[in-house]
């Protein structure tokens, strides 16, 4: 069972903004989003706002981006 609750994707967009990762850049003519960390690689968003979120997929997202439960 994880630990992650499931999400909208608005929610979970912003919690890498607040934990120090930055928006790089919005790719044209796509829904992706660029984020960038210094000690990271970057991350790409493809996420629609309403989209929601399950648990695995949040567990992938942590593991990439460094986020936890409590940040979002």
């Amino acid at each position: 069972m994880s630990h992650w609750p499931s999400s909208k994707a608005r929610r979970v967009y912003k919690a890498p903004i607040r934990i120090g990762w930055e928006e790089d850049h919005f790719i044209k003519g796509s829904s992706h989003q660029q984020l960038r960390r210094t000690g990271y690689a970057d991350f790409t968003w493809a996420f629609h706002d309403g989209d929601e979120i399950g648990p695995k997929m949040l567990a992938r997202i942590a593991k990439k981006t460094g986020l936890t439960p409590q940040d979002l």
